[in-house]
């Protein structure tokens, strides 16, 4: 190869790495907390006091292992509210004749398919079918429970994406105003996904004022976030937001399978995770009563602040750089060619990102 082919093909392959580092990262993310999904300290419940209720708890959790959590609870009502706040993920009641098995599919229909799988060969043991109530189903128009997940997609990709659209074009705005960009985008990203969440696809019936608010919230954390990576990271801005947002939040937001279908890192990651407070804060709003609701808003609101903070950081130090950068030291035409064209690479990668 000729010396004067290498250094352009040496370019090439270095942006290539973004999109290889991408596919690497897509693949073990979601492989890894999608593609074996198995219970781990699933907790369920057998209903009854009597000393016969509790043998059989303890049976059925000697058998399981580590995959359930088992306990009992008094009564059947204790049952459902133990399901209705998302305390358990099904409630079997012993009955030698018609047992029963409770479940809460819109906290999570892998969840309660998966106690029913548990449930369904102890009930064929004793000769007698099992019955399966769902007393927490989701709305007719999302039957699984699953149309959550990808109203956070669609709010999650139209704000990472417009984190890449303004680091590659507006570089040359001060940092407030990219700021205030990203407030203003927030509000357009959170107004479109409640207009598919509500009036479109009908995932929420009730409370779109509420589920307006959480949108904006993390869709405004994200830009922020995003914004205020770029002054530090510049044309690797796009991968850390994919990183961030989608191959750690996607998995751990329990739109798909809930922390006690996933291994013990996507679901620690849920506790804390921005997705997971989006996902699960809209589905206790529209299905629990509120359950839950302001933890999980304190959880969009502390990424927000982080977002903040870390543009009002990036803020300071592109004034520092500005300050040196004024100083009377005129740039060689070289210096000044290659600032243009590094420029221009990293609005063209950043731009591909999207």
């Amino acid at each position: 190869m000729p010396v004067s082919a290498r250094g352009p093909l040496r370019h090439v392959l270095v942006h290539l790495l973004t999109p290889l580092l991408m596919c690497l990262g897509m693949g073990l993310a979601y492989m890894s907390a999608f593609v074996t999904p198995e219970p781990h300290e699933m907790p369920v419940a057998v209903v009854g006091t009597d000393a016969r209720a509790h043998a059989f708890a303890a049976s059925v959790a000697d058998e399981a292992g580590d995959a359930l959590d088992v306990r009992t609870l008094a009564s059947r009502a204790q049952a459902v509210d133990a399901l209705k706040s998302l305390d358990i993920s099904g409630a079997y009641v012993p009955d030698a004749r018609a047992p029963e098995l409770l479940v809460a599919s819109a906290g999570s229909d892998m969840s309660a398919l998966a106690a029913e799988k548990v449930f369904t060969p102890v009930a064929a043991a004793q000769g007698s079918p099992l019955k399966v109530t769902n007393v927490a189903p989701p709305v007719s128009d999302d039957p699984t429970g699953q149309g959550l997940f990808f109203l956070l997609v669609a709010v999650s990709i139209g704000s990472y994406a417009s984190v890449a659209a303004l680091g590659a074009a507006g570089g040359a705005l001060r940092m407030r105003v990219r700021a205030g960009l990203a407030v203003g985008v927030a509000f357009a990203v959170s107004l479109i996904g409640t207009a598919l969440a509500g009036p479109v696809f009908h995932l929420a019936h009730h409370g779109l004022w509420g589920v307006w608010a959480m949108s904006w919230l993390y869709s405004a954390g994200i830009l922020l976030i995003g914004v205020g990576l770029h002054t530090f990271l510049r044309r690797w801005t796009t991968l850390a937001m994919m990183v961030l947002f989608v191959m750690l939040n996607f998995t751990s937001s329990g739109g798909l399978f809930r922390p006690e279908l996933q291994n013990g890192f996507f679901g620690s990651l849920h506790a804390f995770w921005n997705g997971a407070g989006f996902v699960e804060g809209v589905r206790a709003q529209q299905y629990f009563g509120g359950h839950g609701l302001g933890g999980h808003v304190g959880t969009l609101v502390a990424w927000l602040v982080v977002g903040a903070l870390l543009t009002a950081v990036a803020g300071l130090v592109e004034r520092r750089r500005g300050a040196v950068a004024a100083a009377p030291v005129e740039p060689t035409a070289a210096e000044a060619a290659k600032a243009s064209a590094t420029s221009e690479e990293e609005e063209l990668e950043e731009s591909v990102g999207v």
